[in-house]
């Protein structure tokens, strides 16, 4: 079996509401797969829930529920949240499923019988609400734990252990020669800085079930759950194992997280994956966090971005585009309306929709919808367009490459200014030369919506249905000028991106 490019999402956890980090995560992994998939490469796309641990035990119990059922519940909304943001994943794998539990079963069973583990006693501070064991080195500098760990509490219990010092100078060494391990190169000094500073503490990867019952039991001891992180990392090889593809996709070239979970995926997982004797994934590629307004989101002050509501009020594909364009993958986002709606007029109503309905319009009204001989004016700056969008692509530089496709939009919009078709028409004189400049109009309509498809799938669907142009799938690296055959018949034109004169509310509260 040929080895499939595989990526995947965090998983998100299900108690919880979808937010917009979770939306612009989703839609990044899906962009980097659409993309490889356009060039010719067949991609396997991620996601999914994490459904155990305590918030979800405590919570279906508030709600008088069984915890399963609680959870099939929140899955379906967080699966429609996954359909709304016109995701293309391949399977989205839940943990409460009876094939995730096996693997990960196995996987502690078989490091218990290699030694990994041990059972110790536990004495120190704990956070429910991050579910995770704290020591002095989480205080803050007055001696105060960070509000992000809620209420925190002493605790005293017996656990198992996972050995990690033994593993720490294998992973600097693995970092320091792997720099694409993780990315942006300032996430990997991170990391590498963390282990050269400090010596890992051994990880407990149990709960006992006297005080967590909503896990996966550990397979050598019945009176004990596996920690919620040991059980989530697990997904990303227990759906290729359970699937009966791990030759064909296992190791995962990219997992796509935020910047917040940075050391379970670039210490803890890669150290249970060499432990248990199984190739590294390739890359670890964080994002940031984004902003409302500038300030910190929060849902108790009302301050945050609602991805259902501005897609219901503008369309997935304006929110796909404004939060790939806002913002590169790495630093941190600010999300306003003012900014969305400038970008949606200036850029998306007026930049791509503007061009797109004019020159199919031009053709419909001038030339009865039919394409005339192919002309190349436009093919030069479409080539150096082409190849700088492909090396951004490959390089999973998202913003970059829409910058560089709206600057061939701008410049087929300035090529319209400039020919001016509208008074070519009157002049019977000028047919020939109108129809060189419909030609070009038209095949850069073509051209763009190809471009377009891994990031904004639907309005690439769009452009290429009003063509009546069917692009390959897996077109994007053979893509060349001319695609459009004289006497080609183009579909309708309809606006892409209506003009807001009165948009609609702020995506929040």
């Amino acid at each position: 079996m040929s080895k499939r490019f595989y990526i995947t999402t965090a998983i998100d956890y299900v108690n919880g509401d979808p937010h917009l980090g979770h939306a612009y995560e989703k839609i990044v992994a899906d962009t980097i797969a659409r993309s490889h998939r356009a060039w010719g490469e067949p991609a396997f796309l991620l996601t999914g829930l994490d459904e155990h641990g305590q918030k979800v035990q405590q919570a279906a119990a508030a709600d008088g529920k069984p915890a399963q059922d609680y959870c099939d519940g929140l899955a379906e909304r967080w699966q429609a949240f996954v359909a709304a943001l016109d995701i293309s994943n391949n399977d989205f794998v839940r943990t409460t499923q009876p094939r995730h539990q096996q693997v990960v079963q196995a996987l502690l069973a078989q490091l218990h019988a290699q030694g990994e583990f041990y059972k110790g006693e536990y004495v120190g501070y704990y956070s429910p609400k991050q579910e995770s064991f704290l020591t002095e080195r989480d205080r803050n500098p007055d001696g105060s734990f960070d509000p992000l760990y809620g209420e925190v509490i002493e605790l005293r219990e017996e656990n198992y252990y996972f050995k990690l010092r033994h593993h720490q100078q294998w992973l600097i060494e693995h970092l320091e020669a792997h720099p694409e391990f993780v990315v942006p190169l300032y996430r990997r000094n991170e990391v590498l800085g963390f282990l050269r500073n400090h010596e890992l503490e051994d990880l407990c990867i149990s709960r006992p079930r006297s005080r967590l019952a909503w896990g996966i039991p550990l397979p050598f001891d019945d009176d004990y759950v596996t920690y919620v992180w040991f059980d989530a990392l697990v997904n990303y090889l227990s759906v290729p194992i359970a699937r009966d593809e791990e030759a064909g996709l296992w190791p995962a070239d990219i997992h796509v997280i935020g910047k917040d979970i940075l050391k379970f995926h670039a210490v803890y997982w890669p150290i249970m994956l060499r432990a248990a004797g199984r190739p590294l994934p390739r890359q670890v590629l964080v994002h940031g966090w984004w902003q409302k307004d500038g300030q910190k989101m929060s849902k108790s002050t009302g301050n945050v971005v609602d991805p259902m509501q501005v897609i219901g009020d503008w369309g997935v594909d304006a929110f796909r585009y404004y939060v790939l364009r806002e913002l590169a993958i790495g630093p941190d986002g600010n999300w306003t309306q003012e900014g969305f709606e400038a970008r949606y007029t200036a850029e998306l109503a007026n930049g791509l929709g503007n061009l797109v309905n004019r020159s199919l319009s031009m053709l419909s009204r001038y030339r009865g919808g039919i394409l005339p001989a192919r002309h190349d004016e436009l093919q030069a700056d479409a080539q150096r367009a082409h190849d700088a969008i492909l090396q951004q692509l490959h390089a999973h530089e998202l913003q970059a490459a829409l910058i560089s496709i709206w600057a061939y939009i701008t410049r087929a919009n300035q090529y319209v200014d400039q020919t001016q078709p509208f008074k070519l028409a009157k002049d019977p004189a000028q047919a020939q030369r109108l129809d060189e400049v419909l030609y070009n109009l038209v095949e850069s309509c073509r051209i763009i919506a190809c471009w377009l498809a891994p990031m904004l799938p639907g309005t690439s669907r769009r452009i290429l249905e009003q063509l009546n142009f069917s692009a390959p799938e897996a077109g994007l690296s053979q893509l060349g000028w001319g695609g459009l055959p004289c006497g080609h018949v183009i579909g309708t034109p309809a606006p892409l991106f209506p003009r807001r004169d009165r948009p609609p509310k702020a995506a929040g509260p």
